[in-house]
């Protein structure tokens, strides 16, 4: 069975999406099936893969309704997978017709667990499956939280970066406590560092002094991170030269060394 990471932070701008999209492709070159859930209304995470309404066919159906149709009409997930441009890397696009899913979803029964569920009917068909969360704490982040097996928080290094986080971590143990007691935090992923600003180092001496989980991979500020998403591909196809590549593969070779350990039972493990 695959293990599910909800990537999310409520605070926009810190590179969430590019850390759900750019991980899962790294992934997915490591020969692993991997899933992108988009449970974001604006979509990022969908055009970021490469995604339209007219990538393939059979996409239009998809990329129309997508999450929308398995949270709302609970259409099977299996149905709504849509392959992209890298190979052994899916998503389930997201829509506009998901700005309304909260309200929709407010009188109906168990509604934190429509995502859950969904993702029960195709866990063993991958190895990971990442969902792209909203910058809120509503309905839907809650619906990620419930269906995931971990979480990792992207956190941006600028000032008032912990800002937040204390209102995060205090919804993942809400969560824990009523809704999915095996929820744990994975790590923090320190995003758009820049070496050269005395800031962001004071901002990562600060947030791994308070965060012993921090991952050891920093993601860097760069242009061609910020380019990829508009040429609808990741950026290990965009630019696999480049430093956000290069620690975004880091990153995935940390997660699977943790996972591995965590497995064979070393510090991690049990």
């Amino acid at each position: 069975m695959s293990l599910v990471f909800a990537i999310t932070n409520q605070k926009g701008g810190v590179g969430k999406t590019t850390t759900t999209v750019s991980l899962a492709a790294a992934l997915a070159h490591r020969q692993h099936r991997v899933l992108i859930v988009d449970i974001d209304p604006q979509a990022n995470a969908t055009s970021a893969a490469g995604v339209s309404e007219s990538a393939e066919p059979g996409a239009a159906e998809a990329g129309a309704r997508g999450v929308y149709a398995a949270l709302i009409d609970e259409t099977p997930l299996l149905g709504l997978a849509v392959a992209t441009v890298t190979p052994g890397l899916s998503l389930i696009p997201s829509s506009p017709d998901l700005a309304g899913a909260e309200v929709e979803l407010t009188s109906v029964i168990a509604r934190e667990y429509r995502l859950k569920r969904a993702l029960e009917a195709v866990r063993d068909d991958y190895d990971f499956v990442l969902i792209d969360c909203p910058p809120s704490l509503g309905l839907l982040t809650v619906n990620a939280l419930a269906a995931a097996d971990e979480v990792i928080i992207p956190v941006q290094t600028e000032y008032l970066a912990l800002e937040g986080l204390g209102h995060l971590t205090q919804t993942i143990e809400l969560v824990r406590a009523s809704l999915n007691p095996a929820l744990r935090v994975r790590g923090i992923v320190l995003t758009m560092f820049d070496a050269r600003t005395n800031l962001a180092r004071q901002v990562e001496a600060e947030v791994r002094e308070h965060f012993d989980n921090t991952f050891h991979a920093v993601i860097p500020r760069s242009i061609r991170l910020s380019e990829a998403p508009s040429h609808g591909v990741p950026i290990q196809s965009y630019d696999p030269l480049s430093a956000g590549a290069r620690a975004y593969e880091a990153l995935a070779d940390e997660l699977l060394d943790q996972l591995t350990t965590s497995i064979s039972g070393g510090p991690d493990g049990t």
